[in-house]
């Protein structure tokens, strides 16, 4: 079956390329196979398109603007456009998945709703759509990202998600990941909402479908707005959901490019990184075939960002395909790089960002110092979140 997630990249349902598949143990086969078969029997039907885009309007606050940001493009000499997610309500890209998922889960008749959280931004995306449907929900998130999340931990206990602190290997997000799938496989009726464009099919496609709404928006604005196509686009990236929600839809656009922002860390010749796609070597990865960073012996490791919603060693498969074939080039920027960027769009168009969505910022002003050209820069959450830890 050939749909909007799947056109330019998706080779055979669940693949790009050899990156994807669904690797994961027996009491999981036949759900996810099943979650598969019902998202595209379900997803593109005119009764849920329709209600996820009321929810998306209604209550998410969609579309979200495209915002020509004059000091910032006159500081960097190129003409800077910020698709504004982090207006949406809950302050990022991710409640969009989330109320596509919330939705398919209803359909299901999910009792309890099971979800993994870095930054906490998904955590609380996804403790908000399960308020919206008086769903259960338990949230996974490690012991170090509680630590530095705390306004989003108490969030997401004010929604009323019960929180499950991780503190096995970094406690960060790639354990959190962990210990959702684990609980997962022990409890196979629940839902689990996965965050990223990351881990075992349907997953990937399914988040990159509810996250393309970004692109779609944008690439409609950028033409009202300039009657033109960007010549770039840039994104964040860590697991990779805001990133593909916006190159989507430019993905089969060749005169525009796309840029992705990885978290650095201390930079790429140290271990302390999260630049999966840079560094990582493929292998099968928390439920799929991608890309993952590893020691010498071929094992994965640990990963470390300031931004902790960058912070995971491997990437959605569709991201490792499209740098294998050249579509997307993906940088690393240092948490110096984005701290300054961070203080940066702050001082100029009073707009304080998430410091996952700061690396894009700092990957344009690398990029497009003086080059005079129309770049978007998805801007994924907003820095609340942040304030007190830059």
């Amino acid at each position: 079956m050939t749909t909007q997630t799947q056109q330019h990249t998706e080779n055979r349902q669940g693949y790009f390329g050899e990156f994807g598949g669904a690797f994961v143990p027996p009491v999981l086969e036949s759900k996810l196979k099943n979650l598969s078969d019902f998202f595209y029997k379900t997803a593109f039907t005119k009764d849920f398109e329709e209600e996820f885009i009321h929810l998306l309007k209604t209550y998410v606050g969609r579309p979200s603007p495209l915002y020509y940001a004059k000091r910032l493009s006159e500081h960097i000499g190129s003409k800077i456009y910020l698709k504004r997610e982090d207006l949406n309500h809950t302050g990022a890209h991710k409640i969009n998945n989330t109320i596509g998922q919330i939705l398919l889960a209803k359909r299901l008749g999910a009792t309890q709703i099971l979800a993994e959280t870095g930054a906490g931004q998904h955590g609380v995306a996804t403790a908000t759509a399960a308020a919206l449907f008086g769903i259960k929900c338990k949230i996974f998130m490690g012991a170090e990202d509680i630590k530095r999340q705390t306004l989003n931990v108490d969030k997401m206990k004010l929604l009323g998600a019960e929180i499950v602190t991780v503190n096995q290997g970094q406690g960060t997000l790639k354990d959190a990941v962990d210990a959702a799938l684990g609980y997962y496989i022990e409890h196979p009726d629940a839902y689990y909402l996965l965050g990223s464009a990351v881990g075992p099919h349907p997953y990937p496609t399914m988040v990159a479908h509810f996250q393309s709404i970004i692109g779609k928006e944008a690439k409609k604005q950028i033409i009202e707005a300039e009657g033109k196509l960007p010549d770039s686009v840039i994104a964040c990236i860590g697991g990779g959901s805001n990133a593909i929600g916006i190159f989507k839809e430019f993905i089969p656009e060749e005169n525009v490019k796309l840029f992705a922002a990885e978290g650095a860390g201390e930079g790429l010749e140290t271990k302390r990184t999260a630049a999966t796609l840079n560094l990582g070597i493929n292998m099968v990865f928390q439920g799929a075939n991608s890309l993952c960073l590893a020691d010498d012996k071929g094992n994965p490791i640990g990963s470390y960002s300031v931004a902790a919603g960058l912070d995971y060693p491997g990437i959605g498969p569709e991201h490792a395909y499209l740098k294998e074939i050249g579509r997307v080039d993906y940088h690393g920027i240092t948490d110096d790089e984005a701290i300054a960027a961070f203080k940066l769009l702050s001082e100029k168009e009073g707009i304080i960002p998430a410091i996952e969505s700061s690396h894009a910022v700092a990957l344009a002003a690398k990029l497009f110092k003086d080059k005079n050209e129309t770049i978007i820069i998805n801007l994924s959450g907003r820095g609340d979140k942040d304030v007190e830890r830059m």
